[in-house]
C-alpha cells in the first residue's frame, strides 16, 4: 500500500469514527414523542403500520416521532409512551 492509500484510507476511517460517535451522541440527546405526530410523518413502526413514514391518521397513538430530550413534555398530547386509546 503506498503512501496516498494509506493516508485516504485513515482519513475515511476517521470520518467514519466521528460520524457514528456523533450520531450516538445526539440519540443519546433524543427522545421518542408518542401521540402528537400528523399522518404520514411517524419515524417507525406502529402496531399498525410496518414502517417510518406510513402511520394512518394524524395523532395516532402508538406513532412516534424524535424530539430533542426534553421537549415532548412540553407539548399538548405528547407522551413518552405510547398512548391509551
Amino acid at each position: 500500500m503506498n503512501t496516498t492509500s494509506a493516508l485516504i484510507a485513515s482519513a475515511m476511517l476517521a470520518a467514519f469514527a466521528m460520524t457514528a460517535g456523533g450520531a450516538m451522541a445526539q440519540d443519546a440527546k433524543k427522545e421518542k414523542c408518542y401521540g402528537i405526530v400528523k399522518a404520514g410523518k411517524n419515524d417507525c413502526q406502529t402496531a399498525t403500520s410496518s414502517c417510518a413514514g406510513t402511520s394512518k391518521k394524524d395523532l395516532q397513538a402508538d406513532a412516534w416521532v424524535y424530539l430533542p430530550a426534553g421537549t415532548c413534555a412540553k407539548i399538548a398530547g405528547g407522551s413518552s409512551q405510547p398512548v391509551k386509546g
